[in-house]
């Protein structure tokens, strides 16, 4: 298929590039670069031994994303048959204190999105959705019959949850729509070149590309949020599900959509402590991770585990690589990369 991946110069989208074209996909990104860099598409071009073409725009801009479509079609000489959605604003604690910045971010760019999808006749997509879509859940682990969009903690989870009831509407008026809504729960690791890895800008907003930095000298010390949830070590749990496990689901669930809409969650389906994920670090990396507890973040809850097995039935998919793997893969990207994708003379915040 000819896929287009917005926001695929990202962390998951870059992986999941990687991926389908070694499945024998044709793949052109979009991106803005607002929060990627150019640098890991030539890197992906250069892991899979071919030039993967890019199209620079912002999505949440009506226009650019009409031209983006017509360009990154040409580019594959072609129309495209299928799109993979990631483009967006991604870290709950900032969406709390920029909420209107993420809704008209992404639910602006999942407009036009589906808009170019019609006016293209492009009838299949991946929709880059999260676990955060379920609030502070009822149970754990979290199963896709559990409430959607009840009770959200942060304005992330909302923005996800208000593309998903889009995505809903719009497939209902668009004969043959075929769409995924695949609920991430928490990405970690990386390629196991290090060619290609997690590279935020400024400091980091999730746990794992923290930890890595600290362990490399180039951060002080881990912040702990929070010591006193209802968990075996007082500190949050998360499903830490490994990049490129998660970039096979992508495959998976792109040839595998049937029509209409259907949801999974990508996850392990096994919970890790902010403070075991710590220590899986630092026997990674053979470096200490100091780290400080501090209060609990606004948004935060505390547990929150999938129940994949939907996902392994329908999707023929399955996780394969551990938490110790992904702490491996993440060292050897970050000890390779200690600024990340920044050529010589660039500074990184």
């Amino acid at each position: 298929m000819r896929v287009l991946l917005t926001g695929g110069a990202g962390y998951i989208g870059s992986h999941t590039a990687v991926v389908l074209a070694e499945r024998g996909h044709e793949v052109v990104i979009v991106d803005d670069y607002s929060n990627a860099h150019p640098e890991a598409v030539r890197r992906v071009a250069e892991i899979v031994g071919k030039a993967v073409p890019m199209v620079e725009a912002d999505l949440a801009n009506q226009k650019a994303a009409a031209q983006a479509f017509t360009d990154a079609a040409a580019a594959l000489g072609g129309e495209l048959d299928a799109v993979i959605h990631f483009a967006g604003l991604k870290a709950v604690g900032e969406s709390v204190a920029q909420p209107t910045r993420y809704y008209r971010t992404n639910i602006n760019s999942t407009l036009n999105v589906l808009d170019q999808m019609r006016a293209h006749s492009i009838n299949r997509l991946v929709f880059s959705s999260s676990a955060t879509v379920y609030g502070d859940p009822e149970t754990n682990p979290i199963a896709e019959t559990q409430q959607v969009g009840v009770g959200l903690t942060n304005p992330y989870g909302w923005s996800k949850a208000m593309n998903e009831q889009i995505i809903r509407d719009a497939a209902v008026v668009q004969k043959g729509f075929r769409a995924v809504l695949l609920r991430y729960f928490n990405p970690v690791g990386a390629h196991e070149s290090g060619r290609i890895g997690e590279d935020p800008s400024g400091i980091p907003n999730n746990l794992m590309p923290f930890v890595a930095q600290v362990a490399v000298g180039k951060r002080e010390q881990l912040s702990v949020f929070g010591s006193s949830y209802p968990t075996p070590d007082g500190t949050g749990v998360r499903d830490y599900i490994h990049v490129m496990d998660l970039a096979e689901g992508h495959a998976a669930a792109l040839e595998a959509a049937g029509e209409g809409v259907a949801e999974y969650n990508l996850g392990s389906g096994k919970g890790s402590s902010v403070l075991e994920v710590v220590a899986a670090f630092e026997q990674a990396s053979g470096r200490p991770v100091p780290y400080q507890i501090v209060d609990a973040r606004p948004g935060d809850v505390a547990e929150c585990v999938a129940d994949p097995r939907k996902a392994n039935a329908e999707l023929n998919w399955q996780t394969t690589r551990s938490l110790a793997d992904a702490c491996a893969d993440s060292w050897r990207w970050q000890s390779q990369n200690p600024n990340g994708y920044a050529k010589d003379g660039e500074v990184t915040a």
